[in-house]
């Protein structure tokens, strides 16, 4: 399972509502996509579900993950950073047994 921070949702929350008029169909996908410093990078968009896409609804947020990247995915926390060093989506990734400095990729 895929989980959101309480901030995580907050965030995802506002931009659908700011940025998605189609919101309440619209859910986060998060994936996996090869390359970065450690091999695998990390992918967020907004989109609608797919067929066999690994769907997890948590207070009113749809997370969305394709059967591949659900492999490398499951089990993490999504959290989301708002500080004076940081802003943005943090992976909590217990998959990964290297990341690299920025975060955004990981190798297993």
């Amino acid at each position: 399972m895929i989980s959101l921070t309480d901030r995580a949702r907050s965030e995802i929350r506002r931009i659908l509502v700011e940025k998605h008029a189609d919101g309440p169909t619209m859910g986060l996908r998060v994936g996996v996509k090869g390359g970065g410093c450690s091999g695998l990078s990390y992918v967020l968009e907004f989109d609608a579900a797919k067929e066999k896409d690994q769907v997890i609804e948590e207070a009113g947020v749809r997370v969305l993950c394709d059967p591949k990247s659900y492999l490398y995915l499951n089990g993490m926390t999504l959290d989301f950073e708002d500080g004076l060093m940081a802003r943005g989506f943090k992976f909590l990734n217990p998959n990964a047994k290297r990341t690299c400095g920025c975060g955004d990729s990981f190798s297993t």
